[in-house]
Order: structure tokens, then C-alpha cells, then sequence
């Protein structure tokens, strides 16, 4: 079982690449927390140039609730990570953890159903752009 669920949109600029994912992300009831410019980070840091690279923290509150109640360190798995990159020019890559694959290291079966729940939502904005 792959861990990410992945999606490569050509000829679309970066930013609105980003934008999509948001508003794909948003129609699936998730939000999100964090965004995370890898590119600026790793510049500012180390001055090193890297490509476009983004991670978006997406959560869906109701699914959160649900799975913090479950299993309280769940948060250490928190929020739903997807990330865009543009590796080469024009061909941008979206992916998405698959919430089931990264349960498996979790004994807790009342987690099963939220991370299909949740793994059907994530797969869904993928396969949409």
C-alpha cells in the first residue's frame, strides 16, 4: 500500500496549482492550518535554491474530533499533510497522505473507519485536478 496518493497537472502555474488544492481541499471539508514554503525555508536557512515546494496542513475538524477522541497521541499525526511541488518546469506535482497506510502503526481498530472516511476525501481532491 502506497503511503501518499499522487497527481501531476501540466502546464498550470505553481501558485494556481496551490489555489486548486485549497479550494479542492475546502469542497471535502478540510482547511488549512499550515502552509509551509519549502523553497523560502530552505533559502532563508541555508541559502540554498530548491525548486517550488509546498506542504499544505489540511484537517477536517469533525474527523479530528473523531480520531482525537479515538486515540489521544493521534495529534502527533496531525494535520493531514499534502504537498505541491514543481520539480520540473510545468509539470506540478500534488500529493496527499494516504491516512490508512499511516494507521497501520497504530493499534487502535476504532481508528479504521475515520482514516477510510478521511483516506476517501483526500483521494478524491487528488483525483480531481
Amino acid at each position: 500500500m502506497k503511503y501518499y496518493y499522487t497527481n501531476i497537472l501540466n502546464n498550470i502555474a505553481f501558485d494556481e496549482v496551490v489555489e486548486k488544492v485549497t479550494e479542492q481541499l475546502k469542497k471535502e471539508g478540510f482547511g488549512v492550518l499550515t502552509q509551509i514554503d519549502i523553497k523560502a525555508t530552505l533559502k532563508k536557512k541555508l541559502d540554498v535554491d530548491f525548486y517550488n515546494y509546498q506542504i499544505l496542513g489540511a484537517c477536517n475538524p469533525s474527523f479530528a474530533h473523531k480520531a482525537l477522541l479515538a486515540e489521544d497521541k493521534i495529534g502527533t499525526m496531525l494535520p493531514c499533510n499534502v504537498i505541491v511541488q514543481e520539480r520540473e518546469k510545468g509539470a506540478v506535482e500534488v500529493s496527499a497522505v494516504n491516512p490508512i497506510a499511516s494507521m497501520q502503526a497504530i493499534e487502535n481498530p476504532s481508528l479504521i473507519d475515520i482514516a477510510g472516511e478521511v483516506s476517501e476525501k483526500l483521494r478524491r481532491v487528488i483525483d480531481s485536478l
